[in-house]
């Protein structure tokens, strides 16, 4: 890495805010010897622009030896920010490369047919006359040329050990303050009927009957392990599949590397992990294979695909307990700050709290949080908002209770299947609709009109129905576990406003999230701190349905309160207390596509509200 091109890899005409320093700070923290430069990059920073500029520091080709890494790779979680990467002009010379279920096979007859279902995966001995020109395996040749190559930190994890995608000498991570949860996740084991083939053939036991749930988790995993192996062999005896056919030989083969290696893990007296489990109806029920210590599986999946990393996110709060979650020395990382260029009096934090919404005192506090809703929709008639639910069973109440007060007709949301589908129809819509979305705090750009207000409903702590959260609790890191929160508060906080000369009203509506930002002042941002400093309560209108968009008014007759005309801001001088209305951002979902490329694949489950198909993440893993 030659630190003293990042500068000059700037892909941009002109520096934006503070663009010009922070790449300054990243050039000195690299050059002072850091192996990994964390950097606290605020929305609007262009974090896409500073990561293209790091990237093209890597020792070229030219500049190697036989036996050095050259080159760089870019990786992100979010499908949707890889996607803004591929429309974005500036950043042309970055070559994507998704995984195969993104990818149609050109075959005459099987052009329907993503490519990791095509011919070549289902027949033996298929010998394909037109791979060269196959779109997955051109955009992967050309990608592993090229000296930046781009891809969902999914597909770079299942990646790791491949011929092609070997080690280089700068690994970029954008939005990368989750990266020991995606850790965990790339090694959690969920077993359930939409991930085991043979679950039906299967018995089941109840883990918690009898002597330590692992070690019975153990014994199951080897039995399921040796079934699937039989499975799996039994398809490969025939010379041609079915796409069905080679979906479920795929998902054997998965199943069985990760069951064996979890019971390879767990019986190695040597190994630092943690195993918990989580089966919450007994005999016959989903089971979940959990480790504590993810930081092992990041050194081979990621660390040791790379000389020098930067890691980019808003909200890497606390430099030491990042690095030991992700098993980092801090020693040999350095913390680069950039700079809020948005005015503080446009995005202003709204104190409008009406009490806990804990599960015991929920019952209590969604009425309230529903008609405070009708006096936000009042407040803002020609403005569109978002209404962060946190979970489904939240939505579908306030759902329920907005229809029965009339204002069905300016509410719009979403399931667990139609996400991006209903996002993107919300989103093209000039009507002030309201969106009640569930974990959509990350990756999710309103820029301008697309939202001009959002309400935070609940505080998003970690379900300690999970076992791994509870173990941590119990192992009392509650300074861990508040800033979980923490940080997706502030990410959420993030999609309302979108540039300097935006803005946008945040309504804080759960007593507890006041609680959590007396709890972790401490580890905010100072950007973020000067928001909650000036937090203050706004001047609503009384409780009318009507007024907000009810029956008989002139919304529901699609007249003046659907004309999509927002009011403007009086503009940067704002006031903290004043009572305009809120920006957002806009660009796509978090919504990913489903796809495994070789090593591990996850599935999402949308079993329960508080299951694995509601984790913030769970629109990330399978590309």
């Amino acid at each position: 890495m030659d630190p003293s091109r990042i500068i000059d890899s700037f892909p941009a005409p002109d520096y934006r805010g503070n663009q010009e320093r922070a790449l300054r700070d990243i050039r000195d923290a690299f050059a002072d010897g850091n192996d990994v430069v964390l950097v606290r990059a605020p929305t609007g920073s262009g974090k896409s622009l500073l990561a293209r500029s790091i990237a093209g520091s890597a020792r070229t080709v030219e500049e190697a030896t036989p036996a050095q890494a050259t080159d760089a790779y870019y990786t992100t979680p979010q499908v949707s920010q890889l996607d803004d990467v591929a429309e974005d002009d500036l950043l042309s010379d970055l070559k994507i490369i998704r995984g195969k279920s993104n990818y149609n096979c050109i075959i005459r007859g099987e052009e329907d047919t993503p490519v990791d279902r095509a011919p070549c995966t289902r027949e033996r001995g298929f010998d394909c006359s037109i791979r060269h020109r196959c779109p997955y395996f051109s955009d992967r040749a050309i990608a592993s040329n090229r000296q930046i190559a781009a891809m969902t930190l999914a597909y770079f994890m299942q990646t790791a050990g491949s011929d092609v995608f070997r080690k280089r000498d700068v690994v970029v991570i954008d939005e990368a303050h989750g990266l020991a949860e995606w850790a965990e996740m790339y090694a959690t084991i969920d077993l359930k009927p939409r991930t085991v083939p043979i679950w039906d053939d299967i018995g089941v036991p109840d883990l918690s009957e009898a002597g330590d749930p692992v070690e019975r988790a153990a014994r199951f995993a080897e039995t399921l392990a040796g079934v699937c192996e039989r499975e799996k062999d039994e398809l490969l005896t025939k010379p041609e599949l079915t796409p069905e056919e080679a979906a479920r030989r795929d998902r054997l083969q998965e199943l069985r590397g990760e069951l064996n290696w979890f019971v390879e893990d767990y019986r190695d007296p040597q190994s630092p992990t943690t195993w918990v489990v989580d089966q919450h109806d007994g005999e016959g029920s989903p089971i979940a294979i959990k480790p504590l210590d993810p930081a092992k599986y990041l050194k081979h999946t990621v660390w040791d695909r790379g000389n020098k990393f930067a890691l980019l996110s808003a909200t890497i709060l606390n430099k030491a307990a990042f690095c030991r979650s992700v098993g980092l020395d801090p020693s040999n990382v350095a913390l680069v700050d950039v700079g809020h260029t948005f005015p503080v009096e446009n995005r202003p934090l709204y104190n409008v709290a009406q009490g806990k919404m804990t599960y015991e005192h929920r019952d209590e506090t969604l009425p309230k949080i529903a008609r405070l809703i009708v006096r936000l929709m009042a407040k803002h008639p020609d403005e569109k908002g978002l209404i962060h639910c946190h979970s489904y069973a939240i939505q579908a109440e306030l759902r329920r209770r907005l229809a029965e007060m009339g204002l069905g007709n300016r509410i719009h949301g979403h399931d667990r299947e139609n996400r991006n589908a209903e996002l993107e129809t919300w989103k093209a819509t000039d009507r002030p609709e309201v969106f009640l979305s569930v974990k959509m705090e990350e990756a999710l750009d309103l820029k301008g009109d697309l939202c001009r207000w959002q309400v935070l409903c609940k505080a998003p702590y970690l379900n300690t129905n999970d076992s791994r959260v509870a173990q941590r609790l119990e192992d009392g890191q509650w300074s861990w576990y508040r800033r979980a929160a923490l940080r997706t508060v502030i990410q959420a906080c993030g999609r309302v406003v979108r540039a300097p000369d935006d803005y946008g009203d945040t309504y804080v509506a759960d007593s507890s999230l006041l609680q959590l930002f007396e709890k972790t002042r401490h580890d905010m941002p100072d950007w973020f701190a000067e928001q909650v400093d000036r937090m203050s309560k706004p001047d609503l209108p009384e409780f009318d349905p009507v007024a907000a968009g009810g029956r008989g008014s002139n919304a529901a007759k699609g007249q003046s309160g659907f004309g999509g005309q927002s009011r403007s801001r009086s503009g940067v001088g704002s006031q903290p207390n004043s009572s305009a209305t809120s920006g957002t951002s806009s660009s796509g979902s978090n919504t990913a596509s489903g796809h495994s490329s070789g090593g591990r694949s996850r599935s999402r489950s949308d079993s329960s509200d508080d299951g694995r198909g509601d984790h913030p993440l769970s629109d990330v893993w399978g590309e």
